[in-house]
């Protein structure tokens, strides 16, 4: 009895506030029970199960999850619901569950219990998160991908450039990478909404971990992009697998597929009259691919080409799309992008070998690319052959390439894309059968329709389309003193063009539109021998015809190539990134070597 008394007596007794060592205790083993099963009912609606227990979400978001590589990749490692959208620390996290009562309140009044309801709101539902990862500088991306593990060896050129100006600028991950893991709406905001929320945050900027500034040290054509690019920003969310970071497998994977694809072999079939040895210059190979719809007005508008913003502050195609080429067409050949007329079976990409070389008076050029092999006919047009007199067209397209005085705004940045609209034929808003007859038809020449022109020949160009505008600018067009102002300072495209049909060599320019003669001409050779084209052509340097670009051999110029294969015409074809070409200068992406 004594041991009781004693026993009941310690657990009486006061310790601290009055409180007794039993009260203590009591209250201790209540908190546990309380934390634990608190903890436990946090732990259990963090997972998948919970998350997709309502048909709001099973039916609509997951479904379109389970196609990601958040889902399902190599590795095994499956973000579920919650590592995206439910904060680690705790206390963050139980925050977000006291908001998540108003998704509650929300299911009880249905108000997204139907895949229409939900799509109604899902813009608005998107922009709410796409706000909580701005504010908090993608911190729940960041548990998995973050800067100071990864390896800048094993990600495309575009990847790490964005990356690392990103780290230099205060930019996070959902400025990139809206639309990974569910269904792309941010092609829905608005551009001033598009650039208010991609702004980049001083607060975020962190330093380059050791690994990726040893890369920079280490690579001169990486520091060389870093240091041009300096002060852009880095590129929202594209459009195409580009809008998410490339894993090392599926680099990996380009790297086969162009490595793999069949390259002619140089002097396969060498046609007659040519007078240039090319047995010893090196061939440059060159991706052209399938662009579609892809104009200049969707180049420049964000919502639909995440690359618009690094693109307009000085970024050049080639410099983020570089080695994706082949990817981009295939993307868009069937029609995921910038297609809506996809022809079944046609290729993606050509592989073109380039070679150049140069005396005192001629620019020489050689073209050797495997034939398409059996016909693919346009599903769209009688017969099968948009021109069926011609089963390739080979067009070269020449600027001057002066950064600080372009005659031609973006033709340093974006080649031959410049003088692609929206407005042309095929293209998504070509003119009405009446326009051919309107009141420009005195000016242009519009019998084979709606032809590529120059922004410099307008007065304006529509780019984003709102409140139903047509995107482009066929019908701003500037007076003609003016036009031919700008045809003589140079604001002009040189258009060299061959149709191996019927051998037809053309000289032309494009300002207003396009034009195939008026040069001092260029002669083109060449044709089909064993499965592979080759064609070369000769230019003369200098001319002084009007819609001629007269070459200096110390200057660079932007060049940029096309090839209508398969009997097609208009925008069905494959177009290269715009490239440099010198004279006998290695800087030079495409080097004329002096003969």
């Amino acid at each position: 009895m004594a041991d009781s008394s004693r026993k009941f007596g310690m657990m009486s007794r006061k310790v601290v506030l009055g409180t007794t060592l039993g009260a203590a205790l009591f209250f201790m083993i209540v908190g546990v029970i309380f934390w634990g099963g608190f903890n436990t009912a946090m732990e259990a609606t963090n997972t998948m199960d919970f998350c997709i227990s309502c048909h709001e979400m099973e039916e609509n978001v997951y479904k379109e999850y389970t196609s990601t590589v958040h889902f399902s990749n190599r590795s095994g490692v499956q973000a579920t619901c919650s590592d995206c959208h439910v904060p680690d620390p705790w206390m963050h996290k139980v925050v977000r569950k006291v908001q998540a009562t108003n998704e509650l309140y929300h299911k009880a009044l249905g108000s997204i219990d139907t895949p229409e309801k939900f799509d109604a709101k899902r813009l608005q539902l998107a922009k709410n998160v796409w706000r909580a990862m701005k504010e908090t500088d993608s911190r729940e991306c960041r548990n998995c991908h973050d800067f100071a593990s990864m390896n800048p060896e094993n990600q495309k050129k575009r990847a790490r450039k964005q990356h690392i100006l990103g780290m230099e600028q205060g930019n996070t991950c959902i400025d990139c990478h809206k639309g990974v893991a569910h269904k792309k709406v941010h092609d829905k905001l608005s551009e001033e909404e598009l650039i208010a929320m991609e702004q980049p945050r001083p607060e975020d900027k962190r330093p380059i971990p050791p690994q990726w500034q040893a890369f920079i040290d280490g690579d001169t054509g990486t520091s060389g992009e870093v240091a041009a690019a300096s002060e852009t920003a880095p590129e929202a969310a594209a459009e195409e697998p580009a809008a998410q970071e490339t894993t090392a497998e599926e680099a990996e994977a380009v790297e086969v597929a162009q490595a793999t694809s069949e390259q002619p072999a140089a002097g396969s079939a060498a046609p007659a009259g040519g007078s240039i040895d090319w047995s010893g210059i090196e061939a440059y190979p060159v991706t052209l691919f399938y662009t579609g719809q892809a104009s200049m007005e969707w180049v420049l508008k964000g919502s639909d080409h995440g690359g618009k913003r690094a693109f307009v502050t000085g970024d050049r195609c080639f410099d983020c799309h570089e080695e994706e080429e082949v990817d981009i067409g295939d993307l868009i050949i069937s029609g995921e992008k910038a297609e809506d007329t996809p022809i079944e079976g046609k290729r993606g990409s050509i592989v073109v070998n380039v070679k150049a070389a140069h005396d005192a008076d001629n620019l020489y050029m050689q073209f050797q690319w495997d034939d398409v092999g059996e016909h693919v006919p346009v599903p769209f047009v009688d017969g099968g052959k948009m021109d069926p007199d011609n089963p390739i067209k080979l067009a070269i397209m020449i600027a001057t390439d002066d950064e600080d005085n372009p005659q031609v705004e973006y033709a340093e940045r974006s080649g031959c894309w410049q003088t692609c609209h929206h407005d042309l034929n095929y293209m998504p808003h070509q003119p009405g059968d009446d326009a051919l007859s309107g009141p420009l038809a005195s000016r242009l020449d519009l019998s084979d329709g709606f032809t590529k022109y120059l922004k410099e020949s307008r007065t304006e160009i529509e780019i984003e389309g709102k409140d139903g505008k047509k995107r482009g600018g066929w019908d701003k067009l500037k007076e003609q003193a003016e036009i031919d102002a700008a045809l003589v300072a140079g604001s002009f495209m040189d258009l060299l063009r061959y149709k191996a049909g019927t051998g037809e060599s053309e000289d032309g320019h494009i300002l207003e539109q396009r034009v195939m003669s008026g040069g001092q001409g260029v002669t083109f050779d060449g044709g089909l021998a064993d499965g592979v084209w080759t064609i070369e052509m000769v230019r003369k340097l200098t001319s002084d015809k009007p819609g001629d670009v007269s070459m200096a051999t110390d200057q660079w110029y932007n060049i940029g190539f096309a090839i209508h294969d398969d009997y097609t015409s208009s925008r069905f074809h494959h177009v290269s990134l715009g490239f440099k070409l010198g004279f006998d200068d290695e800087d030079a992406e495409i080097n004329a070597i002096g003969q």
